[in-house]
């Protein structure tokens, strides 16, 4: 009867550790998913502060077009959308479901960040 509880409890712990393995990659997962997303988010608002500040500055303080702003060399807008409001002279540059930021132009100060 010993013996038969000793094959037993052998057979199961080989379960075990497969099932214990197998939560601690989930979690090992979710805890590097968890400091990914922040720096994700942190490099979104810069790119989307970036993006606002350089098109509110082509097109209020220099008077050009989209399609000329759009043209420029070195200014990426990868993953950046843009909506202008031209009625308020602001530029809002956001990455979808991580960032947004806002631009306004003042001819006293020239484009102003919204603050984060």
């Amino acid at each position: 009867m010993a013996t038969a509880q000793r094959d037993e409890i052998r057979q199961r712990q080989p379960v075990r550790w497969g099932r214990n393995l197998l939560a601690l990659a989930v979690l090992a997962i979710v805890v590097a998913a968890g400091f990914s997303w922040s720096r994700m988010r942190e490099d979104a608002r810069a790119r989307a502060a970036y993006a606002a500040q350089a098109d509110c500055l082509c097109r209020f303080g220099s008077g050009r077009s989209a399609d000329s702003c759009a043209a420029d060399p070195g200014v990426t807008r990868r993953w950046v959308r843009l909506g202008v409001d031209d009625a308020a002279h602001a530029v809002t540059a956001s990455v979808p479901t991580l960032a947004s930021q806002t631009a306004r132009w003042s001819p006293e100060n020239g484009c102003m960040l919204d603050p984060w």
